[in-house]
């Protein structure tokens, strides 16, 4: 696909490149206005994927905006950030409008989607059609504990290997809905950066899985799921009660995980452990492309 530039008076629009580091990392990280997505990624990983536009006036990078699909199907949006001498409004209405138009010319895209952490960045998405779906909340185990429950399957928990990304990635599939999914490559990432990942196996075949993160007062649940057919079996609780207790002989003094406010199961799941609501809340804002 070729990528055209789009100039208004004010802002020239083309796809982001290699030269443009520099000035994409003094905007993200000095600037007052900028969106990153809860990734696994940093914003500056996605620089080679599409659509990942910047905005120049007389040369200079004033703004910028990522949002290639990943997993196909849903594209999020990773990076949305702009200078203080530019109108936070206009360089959105810019970048939004080409990045759209990217966008809808590709087969494989069903919607877009974002988590505003700041209010300025969910009035832009809402004046652009984004609408408000559900809510991504925040719950934290603070070395309570771990009551144990009576697990009944024959599953093996044992620690996760590379070479199990593919049966993972077979199994995430299947486990989240569309939005939620991650790719293969984001899988590799995630695995990469876990401080404890760990699988449930019966016979060979990988029914669970879940991947943490180290954090500085002990860890975060970044993944856990379990093949439909064997849910409501205990081996969700069984993958939890096992990184709970990983962590908690590492001196973890909390372990937050994120899930969505209508996840009745997961929030069931995870009052059985003994975590707790923070009062953490972000909204999920999706756009339909078609």
């Amino acid at each position: 696909m070729a990528f055209m530039l789009a100039t208004t008076r004010q802002l020239t629009v083309r796809p982001v490149s290699e030269r443009d580091l520099q000035g994409l990392a003094n905007l993200i990280h000095f600037e007052a206005h900028v969106h990153r997505h809860l990734d696994w990624r940093a914003p500056l990983d996605w620089v080679g994927y599409h659509p990942y536009l910047v905005g120049e006036h007389n040369g200079e990078i004033m703004a910028a905006l990522a949002c290639p699909p990943d997993p196909p199907l849903v594209a999020w949006i990773r990076l949305f950030a702009t200078s203080s001498e530019m109108s936070v409004k206009l360089a959105w209405e810019e970048l939004w409008s080409v990045a759209h138009d990217q966008l809808c010319q590709l087969d494989d895209i069903a919607l877009v989607a974002a988590i505003p952490l700041q209010r300025w960045f969910r009035n832009l998405l809402e004046k652009s059609n984004f609408v408000h779906t559900h809510n991504v909340i925040v719950l934290s185990w603070k070395r309570t504990p771990i009551p144990s429950l009576a697990i009944t399957h024959p599953g093996v928990i044992r620690t996760m290997e590379l070479r199990d990304i593919n049966a993972v990635e077979d199994l995430d599939r299947a486990a989240f809905g569309l939005i939620w999914q991650i790719s293969t490559s984001g899988l590799e990432v995630a695995f990469r950066q876990a401080a404890l990942a760990s699988v449930v196996e019966i016979d060979g075949k990988i029914i669970g899985y879940q991947i943490s993160t180290a954090t500085p007062m002990g860890g975060h649940l970044a993944r856990l799921a379990v093949l439909p057919q064997y849910q409501g079996q205990g081996i969700g609780y069984a993958l939890l009660h096992d990184l709970l207790v990983q962590f908690e002989r590492r001196g973890a003094q909390s372990v937050t995980v994120n899930t969505q406010n209508d996840n009745l199961s997961s929030l069931a799941l995870y009052r059985k452990a003994g975590f707790k609501r923070t009062g953490e809340e972000y909204p999920i804002c999706q756009f339909q492309t078609s």
